[in-house]
């Protein structure tokens, strides 16, 4: 497997693999830039098909967390891990201490963090092998978890606000339709907060117990996999897996806005591009989701959410700043941001 002259290989500064036989780890940790600090960024357990497939992946998404820490203002550089295996069958406490081990092994250039398919239980494991972990409420603090769902949660919902009043001129929510692709941790609470400002929501997810609960506390309309993309909505967000917005799906939407937690959602850079021709507004994922990273670069025993919550509303001037360069430029809002972050972290990368 060629890891340089692979599409998705951006100049990353580490890609590691590992396999431990005794617990049937394998793992691949992907750090992609450290000129504004360590490589931060969760650990995603999920069934890949293949490992090209994780590989992709990781690689992706290391290089969105840099561009993410960027943009959000905070001293820290992009990194990732996946592990290949399914959560919910495959996940023993044995895995994540060798998973705890693996991070430790590349000497703190990677600090890993929960992520899809782990918990802050699962990082509390690994912190047995490792210093090198975030996401965690220090020894003692039974105020909080640790999980930074909750600030995504927030800095998403905070982004579909500055969304709205950009593209539809609206400065409140009820009312507005919107559809939400996963209600996991962070979809659920994504829902809680929409509902709560009078939104209409639609949800899908592949976990039926997770509709069943937006449908019961939020008051939700249950709709299949495939069927949350053409439906009659303002507001499209996706909160599960990447590569969503491609040429099967852009087609479909009939939402004006697509602003959502998952990463990585283009399936390629032209995909923000078709999005701009058809007049949808794209809120750039790694902007827009940056809430989980700002609220790990707070924690401590200073811990306050007062803070943490004055830094999430500046997502949503970021998100306003990009919007309006790429109406005034015509270009697409993928490529503003991108601009704007590599400003930051690659400075003479535009001359």
């Amino acid at each position: 497997m060629s890891v340089f002259s692979h599409r998705e290989f951006d100049r990353h500064e580490l890609v590691a693999f590992h396999h431990d036989p005794a617990t049937g780890l394998k793992a691949i940790i992907a750090v992609h830039n450290t000129r504004l600090g360590k490589g931060l960024g969760g650990c995603r357990m999920y069934p890949y098909a293949s490992d090209a497939e994780a590989l992709t992946d990781v690689l992706r998404l290391s290089r969105g967390m840099t561009y993410k820490a960027a943009l959000a203002g905070l001293p820290q550089g992009g990194g990732k891990s996946v592990i290949i295996g399914d959560p919910r069958r495959d996940k023993t406490p044995e895995m994540m201490r060798a998973m705890g081990r693996f991070v430790d092994s590349v000497g703190g250039r990677y600090v890993v963090a929960e992520d899809s398919g782990t918990s802050v239980p699962d990082i509390r494991l690994m912190a047995e092998h490792t210093a090198h972990v975030g996401g965690l409420a220090p020894p003692g603090d039974t105020s909080r978890t640790g999980d930074p769902s909750p600030a995504t949660a927030t800095g998403t919902f905070i982004g579909i606000q500055a969304a709205v009043r950009h593209q539809l001129g609206r400065e409140d929510l009820r009312g507005l339709k919107v559809a939400i692709q996963g209600v996991g941790n962070v979809g659920r609470r994504l829902a809680r907060h929409l509902h709560e400002a009078g939104a209409q929501l639609w949800v899908t997810d592949s976990y039926a117990p997770a509709v069943e609960h937006c449908v019961t506390a939020f008051g939700a309309t249950p709709v299949a996999m495939d069927a949350i993309y053409g439906l009659d909505v303002e507001v499209f967000a996706p909160c599960a897996l990447g590569a969503i917005l491609n040429d099967d799906t852009i087609p479909q939407l009939k939402a004006r806005v697509v602003a959502g937690a998952a990463n990585n959602q283009l399936a390629e850079p032209r995909h923000g591009l078709r999005l701009l021709d058809r007049g949808i507004l794209y809120a750039p994922d790694y902007v827009i989701n940056a809430g989980g990273i700002i609220d790990i670069h707070y924690e401590g025993p200073e811990y306050q959410w007062s803070v943490v919550e004055a830094h999430l509303r500046r997502i949503g001037a970021t998100l306003t700043t990009i919007f309006e360069r790429a109406r005034a430029e015509q270009r697409s809002t993928h490529e503003i941001a991108d601009r704007m972050a590599e400003e930051i972290f690659r400075p003479t990368a535009r001359g």
